[in-house]
């Protein structure tokens, strides 16, 4: 079994080939296997609020109907100072009392404190909206001020067979809200395994944009224990032999599993690429060593000091995407776009100086 009192997961995509094999790797397939987790099925007025595009109104707050009271006995006069539009409205946010509950007590009984994530993929890119700056979730409102900021849970919410080859059609999703106990895990003590024909080719630093010092010391010890839990609890045991597996070590070296993702480009290869690791060439426990020696084990990469460290991949999301397609100059239209809104301003500037001085 998988340490199953006190196992850690975020269960992910496991596919990039197939539409079919999707379905085998959502959490509730292993969820045999797992603990301190609860599930719950949610209901398609609950989904249909989470791809709302309107503006982002948190339901699930305790204190949402006495607000929404507050609002309908506001008057008139008040609501004019805030627009000059009449046909404006105040948007309140619906309520799903019953859903409500169910989270809550699922809440309760993981101990107060959840991670919470879809049937594949977690809130990631949103952790910058919450108060806490975490995905640490307390309620029902914690959880959706997550959700309906995450460009991550839009995608498996609309789009989660994007990146399958096949022409089959899509299967019917019954999604589901998987709430674990929360834990405190230390960064550092996270890897990615990159694992190919049921065998680990790679391992790299989860959080490469840091350094830490422990990784080199005990380089050979984590690498050790990795392949250790891959054989003994992993291997052979999961529905497709190339997949990507992550781990968290703790300080006595005992290894947990985190999370299960397809062998592609739709996950991120952190220290490598992806062409090294579909081809095998090349796949050196140094960007730039050299492939001259045959090497013993998987090739095993993290941040070797304070010069590589790097911004985090997901500082992009707290921007509109709007501001990074011009930064970036991803999109030349838009460049051209704000040139011309620039020089509009410029021109209108440059006339009001005029008329000032006449």
């Amino acid at each position: 079994c998988f340490h199953n009192d006190h196992i850690l997961f975020q269960l992910g995509l496991l596919i990039h080939k197939k539409s079919r094999e999707i379905i085998p790797s959502r959490f509730n397939q292993w969820r045999t296997y797992l603990r301190n987790r609860l599930i719950l099925p949610i209901p398609q007025n609950v989904i249909d609020y989470l791809l709302d595009d309107g503006t982002l109104v948190v339901s699930g707050s305790e204190n949402n109907s006495s607000q929404t009271q507050i609002n309908h006995s506001d008057s008139d006069e008040e609501d004019v100072q805030w627009t000059d539009d009449e046909t404006t409205t105040a948007v309140t946010a619906p309520e799903f009392p019953e859903f409500n509950i169910k989270v809550q007590e699922a809440i309760n009984v993981l101990g107060g404190c959840v991670f919470p994530k879809l049937n594949w993929s977690a809130p990631r890119d949103a952790n910058w909206i919450a108060l806490n700056s975490s995905l640490q979730c307390q309620s029902l409102s914690d959880i959706f001020l997550l959700f309906k900021s995450s460009d991550f849970i839009t995608h498996d919410l609309t789009q989660p067979f994007l990146h399958c080859s096949d022409d089959s059609p899509d299967p019917t999703i019954n999604y589901e809200l998987v709430l674990r106990k929360w834990s405190e895990l230390i960064p550092g003590a996270e890897f990615r395994c990159f694992v190919k024909e049921n065998k680990v080719i790679a391992i790299s630093q989860r959080d490469y944009t840091q350094h830490y010092q422990h990784i080199a010391k005990q380089e050979a010890s984590i690498s050790s224990s990795i392949l250790g839990f891959f054989r003994d609890h992993i291997q052979y045991r999961f529905p497709d032999e190339d997949f990507v597996l992550d781990v968290y070590r703790d300080s006595s070296g005992r290894v947990w599993l985190i999370d299960f993702n397809p062998f592609g480009e739709v996950t991120d290869s952190l220290l490598f690429t992806w062409e090294e690791l579909t081809s095998g060439k090349h796949l050196t426990a140094s960007q730039t060593q050299e492939d001259t020696t045959l090497q013993d084990g998987p090739a095993f990469r993290y941040t070797t000091s304070e010069v590589t460290v790097q911004p985090s991949p997901c500082l992009s999301y707290r921007i509109p995407r709007d501001f990074l397609d011009l930064t970036t100059g991803e999109d030349a239209y838009k460049l051209i776009d704000f040139l011309k809104l620039k020089k509009g301003q410029q021109e209108e500037e440059s006339s009001d100086e005029e008329e000032d001085e006449s």
